[in-house]
């Protein structure tokens, strides 16, 4: 969780941390980025007004991972502009505040299960890849053994 209110970012993590999972917070941009760095988070909420950038633009600046990082906005600001920018940078999901929690822990419960579902799809894919890849070099070896 990324926010500058320390309220908000205190009540949220609380209620995460209540619900089982494993939360870190930061209230900047730039500390979220270095802690982005070092560790793989699986989903991010991240308020749209920061001390030191636009949430908007801490989208992009979050660094990419496997499987996909759900990113969250979380806004005391909301506007259909807010929501198309967010959704254009890469935002996964817009709550608004005052945050209804148990409907935020429903939205992130929902988001990583879209997470798991699409990493047990690519490592199917890439089962399904290499198995193939197998049968087409097996069968390569074969016609050149035939000749």
């Amino acid at each position: 969780m990324i926010d500058d209110d320390e309220v908000v970012l205190d009540s949220i993590a609380e209620a995460l941390r209540l619900e089982g999972y494993k939360v870190d917070t930061a209230e900047t941009g730039k500390e979220a980025i270095e802690k982005c760095n070092f560790r793989f988070y699986n989903l991010v909420l991240i308020d749209i007004r920061l001390p030191d950038m636009e949430g908007t633009k801490l989208l992009k600046a979050m660094k990419d991972t496997t499987p996909k990082m759900v990113k969250i906005i979380v806004t005391g600001y909301p506007s259909l502009q807010n929501a198309t920018e967010a959704l254009n940078k890469g935002a996964d999901g817009y709550v608004i505040k005052p945050i209804d929690i148990p409907k935020l822990l429903t939205t992130v419960k929902e988001h990583l299960q879209k997470q798991e579902e699409a990493g047990e799809y690519s490592e199917q894919k890439f089962a399904d890849f290499i198995e193939t890849r197998a049968r087409e070099v097996e069968q390569s070896a074969a016609k050149r053994s035939a000749r």
